[in-house]
């Protein structure tokens, strides 16, 4: 997914996430080092493909926050 990104993904420094399971689920995300809207299209994206959020689709709620 990030090489869709180019240039943007190759700054950021690294990747952070905490990711809920449970009933509510719900994913926290930091890329440091990548301007913010670039970040939010990463992590909008990367929800679209997650098999968690692909398979609870319609079942449960999962908000992904850029933090």
């Amino acid at each position: 997914m990030a090489r869709d990104f180019g240039a943007a993904a190759r700054r950021c420094s690294g990747v952070d996430a905490e990711i809920d399971l449970g009933p509510e689920g719900g994913a926290f995300v930091s890329l440091p080092g990548m301007e913010r809207a670039t970040a939010q299209r990463l992590v909008e994206a990367t929800h679209q493909v997650c098999p968690y959020s692909r398979a609870t689709h319609g079942n449960i709620a999962v908000e992904t926050t850029l933090v």
